[in-house]
């Protein structure tokens, strides 16, 4: 099985070398409670299409 963040950065670049625009967001830095770490990543492509998390659902769909 591969890892989360593989599958993140090669469907990142699928979406790039298929001429999609697309987007690496990361978290750099967190305080309080979060449930996501600092590293975490997720593509959003200009299509709508996600993969990866950078939180509980809350933040994905601002920056969508």
């Amino acid at each position: 099985m591969e890892n989360l963040d593989v599958m993140v950065l090669r469907t990142l670049r699928d979406w790039r070398c298929a001429g999609k625009r697309a987007l690496l967001a990361t978290v750099v830095r967190t305080w309080g409670s979060s449930p996501r770490p600092v590293g975490s990543i997720m593509a959003l492509c200009e299509d709508g299409s996600v993969v990866g998390s950078v939180s509980g659902g809350c933040i994905e769909d601002d920056l969508i």
